[in-house]
Protein backbone atom coordinates (compact mmCIF):
# COMPACT_ATOMS: atom_id res chain seq x y z
CA UNK A 1 0.00 0.00 0.00
CA UNK A 2 1.16 3.43 -0.43
CA UNK A 3 -1.15 6.49 0.23
CA UNK A 4 -0.21 9.75 0.06
CA UNK A 5 -1.74 13.17 0.57
CA UNK A 6 -0.93 16.78 0.55
CA UNK A 7 -1.79 19.77 3.33
CA UNK A 8 -2.24 22.14 0.35
CA UNK A 9 -5.85 19.92 0.26
CA UNK A 10 -6.36 18.93 3.80
CA UNK A 11 -9.19 16.46 4.39
CA UNK A 12 -10.68 18.62 7.04
CA UNK A 13 -10.26 22.00 8.81
CA UNK A 14 -11.51 23.38 12.39
CA UNK A 15 -11.43 27.12 12.78
CA UNK A 16 -11.99 28.10 16.35
CA UNK A 17 -10.86 31.69 18.33
CA UNK A 18 -7.43 32.70 17.27
CA UNK A 19 -6.70 29.63 16.04
CA UNK A 20 -7.28 26.47 13.37
CA UNK A 21 -6.59 22.98 12.43
CA UNK A 22 -6.07 20.94 9.33
CA UNK A 23 -5.94 17.68 9.22
CA UNK A 24 -5.78 14.44 6.39
CA UNK A 25 -6.71 11.29 7.13
CA UNK A 26 -4.62 8.21 5.84
CA UNK A 27 -4.81 4.69 6.92
CA UNK A 28 -2.93 4.15 10.27
CA UNK A 29 -2.17 7.56 10.82
CA UNK A 30 -4.52 10.86 11.19
CA UNK A 31 -2.18 14.23 11.11
CA UNK A 32 -3.02 17.66 11.84
CA UNK A 33 -1.24 20.59 11.94
CA UNK A 34 -2.16 23.40 14.32
CA UNK A 35 -1.83 26.83 14.17
CA UNK A 36 -2.59 29.44 16.85
CA UNK A 37 -2.14 33.35 16.76
CA UNK A 38 -0.80 35.58 19.74
CA UNK A 39 -3.50 35.52 22.20
CA UNK A 40 -4.75 31.99 21.86
CA UNK A 41 -5.14 29.81 25.03
CA UNK A 42 -7.03 26.30 25.09
CA UNK A 43 -9.59 27.74 27.93
CA UNK A 44 -10.55 30.23 25.99
CA UNK A 45 -10.39 29.18 22.32
CA UNK A 46 -11.20 25.43 22.53
CA UNK A 47 -12.02 24.76 25.80
CA UNK A 48 -16.15 25.89 25.38
CA UNK A 49 -15.77 24.12 22.33
CA UNK A 50 -14.90 21.04 23.78
CA UNK A 51 -16.60 21.70 26.78
CA UNK A 52 -13.82 20.45 29.49
CA UNK A 53 -11.96 22.36 31.85
CA UNK A 54 -8.94 21.23 30.57
CA UNK A 55 -7.39 19.33 27.40
CA UNK A 56 -8.16 15.88 27.30
CA UNK A 57 -6.28 14.77 24.06
CA UNK A 58 -2.98 12.92 23.83
CA UNK A 59 -0.83 14.83 21.54
CA UNK A 60 2.49 13.89 20.03
CA UNK A 61 3.60 16.69 18.53
CA UNK A 62 6.51 18.76 17.13
CA UNK A 63 6.80 22.63 17.63
CA UNK A 64 7.74 24.21 13.49
CA UNK A 65 6.90 27.76 14.85
CA UNK A 66 6.73 29.94 17.68
CA UNK A 67 6.89 28.80 21.40
CA UNK A 68 3.72 27.20 23.22
CA UNK A 69 3.32 27.04 27.20
CA UNK A 70 1.79 23.72 28.21
CA UNK A 71 0.89 23.40 31.74
CA UNK A 72 -0.52 20.27 33.31
CA UNK A 73 -3.36 19.84 35.67
CA UNK A 74 -1.01 18.25 38.33
CA UNK A 75 1.08 21.64 38.21
CA UNK A 76 3.73 20.72 36.09
CA UNK A 77 4.44 23.12 33.29
CA UNK A 78 6.93 23.66 30.34
CA UNK A 79 7.54 25.60 27.44
CA UNK A 80 8.31 23.73 23.67
CA UNK A 81 9.60 26.05 20.47
CA UNK A 82 10.95 25.72 17.16
CA UNK A 83 12.30 21.92 16.58
CA UNK A 84 10.88 20.24 20.07
CA UNK A 85 9.07 17.23 19.81
CA UNK A 86 6.84 16.57 22.93
CA UNK A 87 4.35 13.92 24.17
CA UNK A 88 1.49 15.20 26.59
CA UNK A 89 -0.77 13.58 27.93
CA UNK A 90 -4.85 14.44 28.41
CA UNK A 91 -5.21 17.19 31.03
CA UNK A 92 -3.69 20.29 30.54
CA UNK A 93 -4.12 24.30 29.72
CA UNK A 94 -1.27 25.38 26.69
CA UNK A 95 -1.47 29.19 25.34
CA UNK A 96 0.76 30.96 22.79
CA UNK A 97 4.09 32.67 24.63
CA UNK A 98 4.92 35.69 22.90
CA UNK A 99 3.71 37.78 19.96
CA UNK A 100 4.62 34.80 17.50
CA UNK A 101 2.32 32.53 15.71
CA UNK A 102 2.46 28.96 16.42
CA UNK A 103 2.28 25.76 14.21
CA UNK A 104 2.83 22.77 15.79
CA UNK A 105 2.41 19.07 13.84
CA UNK A 106 0.59 16.11 15.66
CA UNK A 107 1.15 13.12 15.13
CA UNK A 108 -1.08 11.57 17.93
CA UNK A 109 -4.61 10.83 15.15
CA UNK A 110 -6.76 11.88 18.31
CA UNK A 111 -5.62 15.69 17.80
CA UNK A 112 -6.76 14.93 13.99
CA UNK A 113 -10.16 13.06 14.97
CA UNK A 114 -11.61 15.20 18.01
CA UNK A 115 -9.62 18.42 18.59
CA UNK A 116 -12.13 21.20 18.76
CA UNK A 117 -14.97 19.19 17.86
CA UNK A 118 -18.09 19.37 19.60
CA UNK A 119 -19.28 15.55 21.11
Amino acid sequence: MLEIKTLDKPDERRDFPRGHLEAVHMSGLDFAVATFEPGWRWTESVGPIAGTESCQIHHNGYVVQGRLHIRMDDGGESEVGPGDVFVCSPGHDAWVAGDEQVVVYDFAGAMAQKYAKAD
